[in-house]
């Protein structure tokens, strides 16, 4: 095992981020800015932007991955899925119109303003479609409005939006690595992943019964919280497989089992309401402290230590492509009957691109089609939606929340 992989080594560094986290999270929160935020920066100060204690590594990236599995489970739970099928239509237009227009208008730019190649400017496009699930749930959470009207357009659009950027991720991955796209690995991925949303909320709606009654007969503790962060790894698993985001995976799990599921056939399948409770109250512990994890590990992955300072192209760069990946998320909005400051609240918390943005820059780096200035350039983007996006969303629902249904 290599020496920074080494087991005491790791086990300090798990400790620093748990505590480094909480110590922000504190600070930020006295300075009425959202924890998140200081969570994050955590990150920047223990990774190599700052300090350079803790560099990114497998287990820190797979402890993070469960935190946000996790976090998006809980995001399900509590989901009002009434509430969600009907804004089903509208969230799908923010979505298409919110990953189209950064598409469009990225790659435009990259080509015509800076000179880059076409399958640069594509896979620049590509990362500015993302929208960061966790961050931006993270932030409704800390304000309250996540069941909110806004909260659920906002929930299904990104959901959609992470699909669809998967779409586009493997279909520029295949163009990178073959030099084609063929329509029948696109089509069967498009097909894995629709089969795994309707299937597996019934797969869980059905195990659930068994879930409550061997609860009911076991006098051995910690059942809920055994089974349930099995099947939601098992989830996220099976969505990995199919091709969809780990993260869906733990969403899809959390809607199942939340107490507005139900299936067409029969209410006998239906979760006990107070039952749904205690899974709630016995995995919040454990989500609470694998979520943290996550956000410290993206400040680890925001690496400002890498990037030349002096070079004006990163400047005017991050900044030009920053603006378009602002305005491009906040226009999709207007494209629904909705009241204005809903439209400029729901194209406020698309904007984050977090850890989503960052596997689209990693894949384009590795391929070799980002160079360091470009790749250093992309970050910077990425990092001025995913740490601005938190105050300017808590100041706008501070002067215009009442507005708001």
């Amino acid at each position: 095992m290599p020496e920074s992989l080494e087991i005491h080594v790791l086990l300090i560094q798990i400790a620093a981020i748990l505590v480094a986290a909480r110590i922000c999270g504190e600070i930020a929160l006295r300075a009425k800015a959202p924890p998140i935020i200081g969570e994050m920066c955590a990150g920047i100060i223990l990774g190599p932007s700052l300090f350079g204690w803790i560099e990114p590594n497998a287990v820190l990236s797979f402890l993070a991955e469960i935190g946000i599995i996790l976090l998006l489970f809980e995001v399900g739970l509590e989901t009002d899925l009434e509430r969600l099928v009907k804004a089903g239509p509208q969230a799908a237009i923010v979505a298409v119109a919110g990953f189209v227009l950064p598409v469009v208008l990225g790659s435009a730019c990259a080509y015509w303003l800076f000179d880059l190649s076409p399958i640069v400017s594509l896979f620049i496009g590509g990362t500015l479609t993302a929208t960061s699930i966790g961050v931006t749930i993270r932030i409704l959470s800390d304000l309250g409005r996540h069941r909110s009207l806004e909260g659920q357009i906002v929930l299904g659009a990104a959901v959609i939006d992470d699909l669809l950027g998967v779409f586009l991720l493997a279909v520029l991955y295949e163009f990178t690595a073959s030099g084609s796209v063929t329509l029948a690995n696109t089509g069967q991925i498009m097909l894995y992943v629709g089969g795994f949303f309707f299937l597996a909320p019934i797969v869980a709606k059905i195990l659930s019964p068994l879930f409550k009654r061997y609860h009911d007969f076991s006098d051995l503790p910690g059942m809920i919280p055994i089974v349930l962060v099995s099947m939601v790894l098992v989830f996220a698993s099976l969505a990995h497989g199919v091709g969809a985001p780990h993260l869906l995976g733990g969403f899809v799990a959390g809607i199942a089992l939340s107490r507005r599921f139900f299936l067409p056939f029969g209410a006998a399948l239906q979760v006990d309401p107070e039952f749904t409770k205690r899974i709630h109250d016995q995995m919040r512990p454990i989500i609470q402290l694998f979520t943290p994890i996550f956000f410290v590990v993206v400040g680890l992955s925001l690496d400002f230590g890498a990037i030349d300072w002096s070079e004006s192209f990163i400047w005017v760069f991050s900044l030009g492509m920053g603006a378009v990946a602002i305005i491009a998320k906040l226009l999709a909005p207007w494209l629904i009957k909705v009241p204005v400051p809903m439209r400029i609240a729901i194209g406020m918390a698309m904007v984050p691109r977090g850890e989503v943005g960052l596997v689209f820059a990693e894949l384009g780096r590795s391929t070799g089609v980002f160079d360091a200035t470009v790749y250093a350039g992309v970050v910077l983007v990425i990092a001025y939606t995913t740490l601005a996006s938190p105050f300017w969303i808590k100041k706008y629902y501070e002067q215009y929340g009442k507005r708001l249904p």
